[in-house]
């Protein structure tokens, strides 16, 4: 015996489990949230960074060494 069940039946039923994991388990989702808007903050900053000029190590260092002064 084979059980069927029609793609909207199947949405629908993926929305509704979603939802309900959603209004269950908040923090985790928060969590999930966050980690996303993080790694795509850090994608932007990544390529802004690569748009400018190149700055050596040394001179970083040299600049962090000078305001820790």
């Amino acid at each position: 015996m084979e059980l069927s069940i029609s793609e909207e039946k199947t949405k629908s039923m993926l929305t509704d489990v979603v939802v309900e994991l959603m209004e269950t388990k908040r923090s985790v989702f928060y969590d999930i949230v966050l980690e996303a808007l993080e790694d795509v903050s850090m994608a932007h900053a990544i390529a802004e960074g690569k748009k400018g000029e190149y700055v050596s190590e040394d001179e970083i260092f040299s600049i962090l060494e000078a305001e820790a002064k």
